[in-house]
């Protein structure tokens, strides 16, 4: 990794950790408390699984909420605190993607119930 790099991906990560407070807090539109409930509101074909896409819907709602101008873009102004860098949306739909991969424990491209419920993965 290039040195500049790891500021970078600390201030994507405050950022994407900030949307993941907002959407565990709002529970996008719905508050959620367990496990089975994330699943629940997250598993929109109803399969008991959640895939990619469907995690990045739901966690996207945060993104969406604070991108208050519509552009795709969270500017310092839009961001915890009034301060960072921009993130662009596909910025934070790469983010997810690799949270998604991570969690993603038995590589079956979904997440059940139990890996939902894991700590964060590294």
């Amino acid at each position: 990794m290039i040195a500049t790099e790891r500021p970078v991906r600390q201030r994507i990560g405050r950022a994407a950790c900030a949307l993941f407070a907002i959407v565990v807090t709002t529970g996008a539109g719905a508050q959620v408390t367990r496990t089975v409930e994330y699943l629940d509101h997250m598993d929109t074909d109803g399969d008991g699984r959640v895939s990619l896409a469907e995690y990045q819907a739901w966690m996207r709602y945060g993104f969406d909420h604070m991108d208050r101008n519509g552009d795709g873009v969270l500017t310092a102004d839009e961001l915890p605190g009034g301060k960072g860098r921009p993130v662009t949306l596909s910025e934070h739909m790469a983010k997810l993607a690799a949270t998604f991969n991570r969690q993603d424990t038995n590589r079956d491209g979904y997440l059940d119930a139990r890996e939902l419920a894991a700590p964060p993965q590294k």
